[in-house]
């Protein structure tokens, strides 16, 4: 069940200067600073039920709560049997559209042919899940870990700006490991995703380099303590009628990750200075990128008239539903 418990604000006080960072909000930034205002800052969101959305957190929840079982010692089968009949019942009343392009690929239905399918693909999984030195299994594994150093100024209401330089908190990298494992006496990273796109090299092709899994990577290996070879990507391509599984691997090298980690330092300090400006550049590069922005409509409209297309297409989320990396699983 998800943690009610209300997170801390990942934003400074009194300002937009972002001091936890996830791959997600990271992401926003890097693709297009105004996507990153548009959804971090302002809270924008579509008005009707994020179909991809929802589909992701019971695909994703049922797979933990299998490898948590299979890990106490359930066998396949009454391991299997237990997460269906869970998303059955998490998922009562959940009726995408059939009509809609999400709902006709994304529904109920799929959803647990998808859960069945790929548990038995993977019923013997060379992948085997790593358990910690407390005896738990590495499962959904949620992390936090600061860097060393924070933002360079910034004004707290009613306070003045520290001097240049100065660091009041340090930057936190959080997020959600779905799985570590063993495979091949290394250890490595897993994620899972859907996707309508075949299976293809060019469909895997997009991790290498990819900042999700640079952050996983890094993340795996910070909070384990231990020397990581990557992440296992296993994919699942759903159409109409079938799903489709694939599974490869992005490696990741030491010099890699630190040299992720010297690209980070100069885009957070980026993020500072739009914040600390007040502005928020488009990339209109981007727009055309990942199926289509889903704020290029606005974009293209003039700065004048902006907000009220924004008004009549999305809604401003309430401060507790936004985008939080802080925010517990």
């Amino acid at each position: 069940m998800e943690d009610e418990t209300e997170a801390p604000s990942p934003f400074l006080p009194g300002t937009n200067i972002q001091y936890a960072w996830d791959s997600t909000s990271l992401g926003y930034l890097k693709q297009c600073p105004r996507l990153y205002q548009y959804i971090m800052i302002e809270g924008w969101v579509a008005r009707d039920e994020n179909i991809h959305l929802r589909f992701g957190i019971e695909y994703h929840k049922a797979l933990e709560d299998y490898d948590r079982l299979r890990a106490d010692g359930l066998d396949h089968n009454d391991a299997l049997f237990e997460v269906v009949r869970e998303t059955l019942y998490r998922t009562e009343g959940w009726d995408p559209d059939p009509d809609s392009k999400a709902g006709a690929v994304k529904n109920r239905n799929s959803l647990v042919r998808t859960i069945v399918w790929y548990l038995d693909q993977y019923e013997d999984d060379q992948a085997k899940t790593y358990i910690k030195s407390d005896g738990k299994p590495a499962v959904e594994l949620s992390f936090r870990f600061e860097l060393d150093y924070g933002p360079t100024e910034w004004v707290e209401a009613g306070a003045e700006a520290p001097a240049v330089g100065a660091s009041t908190v340090p930057y936190v990298l959080c997020g959600h490991l779905d799985r570590v494992v063993i495979f091949n006496d290394e250890l490595f990273g897993t994620d899972r995703k859907t996707t309508s796109t075949g299976l293809t090299d060019y469909y895997f092709n997009q991790f290498e380099p990819n900042n999700q899994m640079s952050l996983y990577a890094l993340a795996t290996k910070v909070i384990l303590n231990a020397p990581v070879k990557g992440i296992i990507i296993d994919a699942a391509q759903l159409t109409r009628t079938a799903t489709n599984f694939g599974r490869r691997f992005t490696y990741r090298t030491g010099d890699q990750l630190e040299e992720w980690l010297r690209d980070l330092r100069k885009w957070l300090r980026l993020a500072e200075w739009y914040a600390t400006d007040g502005y928020w550049p488009q990339n209109d590069t981007a727009c055309d990128k990942f199926g289509g922005c889903r704020f290029r409509e606005i974009c293209s409209k003039s700065p004048q008239v902006r907000e009220k297309f924004l008004e009549a297409n999305f809604t401003k989320a309430e401060e507790k539903d936004r985008w939080n990396p802080l925010k517990p699983r």
